[in-house]
């Protein structure tokens, strides 16, 4: 009942972030075009309905790297960790997948792709596991650590795709990776698609989503049956009462970073291995966007594994959705403002859980003292 409890409220929690973004973001749309605002909110709740079959379909491929990121985030607060740093390890992890994709062309048939995802998984696992050992060894912040990561992996990133065979220069980004290394669709491009007479338009959905649910899966299932899990998710509860029990803090920590970078590298190699349709990395001063997003994703999903597959369906459907708000003369920006509020007001979301949780505490003390003194009456 208490674990039942505790889920509802922090449910609520969730609820009242979204809501108070959605409520910013209307009055946004009222200010910047009072006339269509009321339309245009309509358009970023629909989503993906927005275009049918088809848009259903883009929905699923952009919350593909979101779900990725956000078990990234979430992992990693479970076992008392802040993983800032998702971004830069998203993008190494596209990085040495881009490279296995595009130059490891000897590889036979699906082995392209798997073996390419899979090296951009131990990349990001190991961009992480160095704010482990900071953490561990030194006692530097990860929060500090991972931020200056970041930026380490975007500029070295951009440095080593301009002076590679890697960088298309009419384009100032990579070249597309070798058919064999995309990642295949799965029949999924015979679900979410357009039909109009003989015109075929495909979303760009991929198997990409049903690896990343599946991985939320895994991860649900190592966090909380397995001993494993437990050890991780006990460090990061009360690391003095984990290591008087034997559980060694500095191993956990190192771990469960290296963990969460792997599934950050994920991330980055499943939007990068998805073109000529999917996404490319630019060379520009900008962080992958998809990497802070997941912060949103982990929080309002209360870092939950099977509630960040359905808070990442969400951010992707209003991304989705706010992509048509410039039929209506609203700039294409606006959509990003709306999910920034979304994120500010999702950073309170654990304080409004506790606020909740101590309301309820209170509320069950009185009712306690009351039965206590009917029964000395």
């Amino acid at each position: 009942m208490h674990r039942i409890r505790k889920g509802l409220s922090g449910m609520s929690a969730s609820l009242l972030a979204i809501l108070a973004g959605l409520l910013a973001g209307f009055l946004i749309l009222l200010i910047s075009n009072p006339a269509n605002a009321l339309k245009g909110l309509g358009m970023v709740l629909m989503g993906g309905w927005n275009n049918g079959m088809k848009g259903v379909g883009q929905v699923l491929y952009y919350a593909t790297p979101l779900i990725m990121t956000g078990l990234s985030v979430g992992f990693a607060f479970k076992t008392g960790m802040f993983n800032i740093g998702a971004a830069g390890q998203l993008m190494v992890g596209g990085f040495v997948s881009v490279y296995v994709g595009a130059t490891w062309t000897f590889l036979p048939g699906a082995w392209h792709w798997v073996v390419a995802l899979l090296l951009g998984m131990l990349a990001g696992s190991l961009w992480g596991m160095v704010v482990g050992l900071f953490k561990a060894l030194l006692n530097v912040h990860e929060v500090i650590t991972s931020i200056m990561l970041n930026y380490i992996g975007m500029y070295g990133i951009n440095y080593l795709i301009k002076n590679s065979h890697l960088f298309d220069a009419l384009k100032n980004q990579t070249v597309n990776v070798a058919p064999n290394a995309v990642i295949p669709k799965a029949g999924l491009d015979r679900v979410f698609y357009i039909l109009k007479g003989a015109y075929h338009d495909a979303s760009s959905v991929n198997a990409g989503i049903l690896i990343a649910i599946g991985l939320a899966l895994l991860v649900y299932v190592v966090l909380n049956k397995t001993t494993f899990g437990y050890e991780l998710k006990a460090c990061g509860h009360n690391r003095h009462a984990s290591r008087y029990a034997g559980i060694s803090e500095n191993r956990a920590i190192i771990t469960s970073m290296a963990i969460a970078g792997g599934l950050a590298g994920v991330a980055g190699a499943l939007m990068y291995l998805a073109p000529p349709s999917g996404m490319h990395i630019h060379v520009a001063e900008v962080l992958a966007a998809q990497g802070f997003n997941g912060i949103a994703v982990a929080l309002l999903g209360m870092s939950n594994p099977i509630g960040i597959i359905f808070t990442g369906l969400f951010i992707a459907h209003i991304t989705v959705g706010g992509a048509y708000l410039q039929s209506l003369k609203y700039m294409k920006e606006i959509i990003e403002v709306i999910i920034g509020l979304i994120i500010y007001f999702s950073a309170f979301s654990l304080l409004v859980r506790d606020v909740i949780a101590a309301a309820g505490r209170r509320r069950a003390r009185r009712e306690q003292a009351r039965g206590q003194e009917r029964e000395a009456d």
